[in-house]
């Protein structure tokens, strides 16, 4: 009996480890949905800036209901993408180089402490990832690919943030990013500023690599300022 007993328990156990393997992440919400649409379409131009977006409308392009596009709408709200504006409705927030440059400001000096502490903290798996990012947004940059390359340049920044293992600058940097995604893809529109940009992150990842905490700051101040740069010249 104990031996009949003892194999039932081992494929119950079997069943249950089947199981787990087999076991699909949780889907992703219908507000979460409808947050990463628009947000998509706000970075990319695709709703462009001072443009009035109807919910109604955008329910039926993203044919998901009002209430997750509504739900999405007040998010994007908060982190500043859109605002409302009385008797007009959700405005996609207009480029003004004033607030640009105020944001940039922010992010030089958040962004740089950051790097000071990833290089400090980083271990094998964060330094691992971003040499992952790195890789894939150089096979990014020869295929020309612009929306893979905002992709991984969002990727390799929240993966420095992490690094810092400080997770109220992490979550102050996600927000700053998001918002800076916007005008990387109106400003960066060349294969030398993709590759530029590159280079940059190449030698703030060499210096988080090398624990080096006076180059990778340095580093990311030289990427920041070139942002500015940039920024500027096409605003």
């Amino acid at each position: 009996m104990n031996l009949l007993k003892k194999k039932s328990a081992d494929r119950g156990r079997s069943r249950s480890a089947g199981g787990t393997s087999r076991r699909r992440p949780p889907r992703q919400s219908l507000r979460d949905q409808a947050y990463e649409a628009i947000k998509d379409r706000i970075i990319t131009c695709k709703f462009e800036p001072g443009e009035c977006l109807n919910e109604a409308s955008v329910s039926a392009l993203l044919g998901l209901g009002r209430t997750p596009v509504h739900q999405a709408m007040d998010r994007l709200m908060l982190e500043e993408m859109v605002e409302i504006i009385p008797r007009k409705g959700v405005i996609v927030k207009p480029v003004i180089l004033h607030d640009v440059l105020q944001m940039i400001d922010v992010r030089m000096i958040n962004e740089t402490q950051c790097a000071r502490l990833a290089a400090a903290r980083a271990d094998n798996d964060h330094i691992e990832n971003m040499s992952e990012v790195i890789d894939r947004a150089r096979t990014a940059i020869d295929q020309r690919d612009i929306h893979a390359l905002m992709a991984l340049d969002r990727e390799f920044h929240m993966l420095l943030a992490n690094a810092s293992k400080n997770f109220e600058l992490a979550e102050i940097l996600r927000k700053l990013n998001e918002r800076s995604l916007r005008f990387w893809f109106i400003s960066f529109t060349t294969p030398d500023h993709h590759r530029s940009f590159q280079q940059q992150h190449e030698a703030v990842f060499e210096a988080i690599r090398r624990h080096d905490a006076d180059a990778a700051e340095n580093a990311m101040r030289v990427h920041v300022e070139a942002f500015r740069k940039s920024v500027v010249r096409h605003l």
